[in-house]
């Protein structure tokens, strides 16, 4: 989408008067990710400019307790967008917020915030930008007859399929219209692996404006989707046995407007700034696993022979490992973490990988050799030898090893820390202690 502008209030509010404006919805993110929105007649937008609009903060999941309530909405002007869908009560408006205190202090807990913090610090270690292409998947089941989910996947088709099999090709090209309307820049959109399963691809961007992509994609992805009468979700593994959904991230740190990570004369193109990333990323993996990776369900994909990664390690040639070094060079330089999915909390998961990697930068962190075998093949006594170790298999590894993280603890800070941890404590001790179907399947007649 390009560098933002950020508008005056005069033109916000001739812009919202020209399209026919009726309602603006003030829109920030929860601890978890889940969009949440405030939503006003356009005859309050002035006021919501000049940042006079409360809500009650005790009412947001991980915000603050119920006599500390009172919040203000502080809308970013460089992300007013109108939503390019009709309705009958006329057209709807979006400007995406910050969180702040009764005495206009940033609040701690926003994770629009705990982003915008961690990107300063890139800027005081003497980069310009901190640039993201993600590459979110999802998948599309079909609804019933009154209009709810159902466990069926809207077709049949495999990787880079179309119509016949590809039955989702509609609804795809009806979401990239309709992102392209609202200033994304489509890179690529095709059927993935999965029955049922989709990608598209936008431009990269700096963190933030990414982090404001990725949860305007999803919002806009279920709209359209349900207007097909399917059904969209960002679920890691919705479908036993068959691939999972990934939101592989690619970074790249500029400096002066030139790429950071690229050195020309280095035999892989990569600069030390870019080897040192690298390296912080893999030291810290297992613990911002947790942020990336953040549900339950997120473990049945993070599992060999479905493509996703679960080793620690790095590759510029193939896609078993964690991180991969994709071969365009020049201001392209980037790398490629393929562990995050989509159902995590964009702002938050973008702040611990950068995070990780500055720390990597500011320890000037050893890399270790790249593994270009194919580690699934790999013995453990080979991946022993060679220092491969695995991502956490379940929320409850995640959790211990991000809790240990000294490094991550502090760039996300004790706020979020804090009631992140204990959401997700909360909901692996609920999903331990379920019989499941499998169990009783298993055992109910044996035993």
């Amino acid at each position: 989408m390009g560098l933002r502008k950020q508008l005056t209030k005069e033109e916000i509010l001739a812009l919202a008067d020209q399209m026919n404006v009726r309602y603006v919805r003030l829109q920030f993110t929860d601890l978890l990710g889940v969009i949440k929105n405030v939503e006003i007649p356009v005859d309050q937008l002035p006021k919501a400019l000049d940042n006079r609009i409360m809500f009650d903060g005790s009412s947001i999941e991980g915000f603050v307790r119920i006599e500390e309530s009172d919040m203000y909405l502080v809308p970013d002007r460089s992300t007013w967008l109108v939503f390019p869908w009709d309705a009958p009560q006329g057209r709807v408006a979006r400007l995406i917020c910050d969180i702040h205190l009764p005495d206009g202090r940033p609040f701690d807990g926003d994770p629009r915030t705990v982003l915008k913090r961690v990107t300063e610090k890139a800027r005081a270690m003497g980069f310009d930008a901190f640039n993201v292409g993600p590459e979110p998947e999802f998948f599309l089941f079909k609804l019933d007859e009154s209009g709810k989910p159902t466990q069926e996947v809207n077709d049949e088709g495999g990787y880079f399929d179309w119509a016949p099999l590809d039955l989702g090709e509609n609804c795809r090209r009806e979401i990239v219209l309709t992102l392209e309307a609202m200033g994304f820049e489509i890179e690529a959109s095709h059927h993935e692996v999965a029955p049922g399963q989709h990608e598209i691809d936008f431009k990269y961007a700096e963190a933030v404006e990414t982090a404001d992509n990725i949860s305007t994609f999803r919002l806009v992805v279920k709209t359209v989707a349900r207007q097909h009468g399917l059904h969209a979700t960002f679920m890691p593994k919705p479908v036993f046995g068959i691939n999972g959904s990934g939101m592989h991230c690619h970074l790249s740190l500029f400096r002066n407007g030139q790429n950071a990570f690229y050195d020309e004369s280095d035999e892989l193109g990569l600069s030390q700034v870019a080897k040192w990333f690298l390296a912080g990323i893999l030291a810290h993996a297992p613990a911002f696993t947790a942020v990336c990776n953040p549900l339950v369900n997120s473990y049945k994909r993070l599992v060999p022979g479905f493509e996703a990664p679960n080793y620690v390690a790095w590759s510029a040639r193939n896609r078993s490992p964690l991180v991969r070094v994709p071969a365009a060079r020049g201001l392209s330089t980037r790398i490629e973490v393929r562990s995050p999915d989509p159902a995590c909390n964009p702002y938050l998961a973008i702040a611990a990988l950068l995070a990780a990697g500055l720390d990597g930068i500011e320890r000037r962190l050893p890399l270790p050799p790249a593994v270009n075998r194919n580690i699934y093949i790999m013995t453990e006594e080979e991946k022993a030898a060679m220092g491969i170790r695995s991502l956490p298999e379940n929320l409850e590894q995640a959790l211990d090893e991000f809790e240990q993280d000294a490094v991550l603890r502090e760039a996300l800070g004790e706020h979020v820390c804090r009631h992140f941890i204990e959401a997700k404590r909360i909901e692996w001790n609920v999903y331990r202690t379920q019989v499941t179907e499998w169990e009783r399947e298993q055992y109910f007649v044996m035993y």
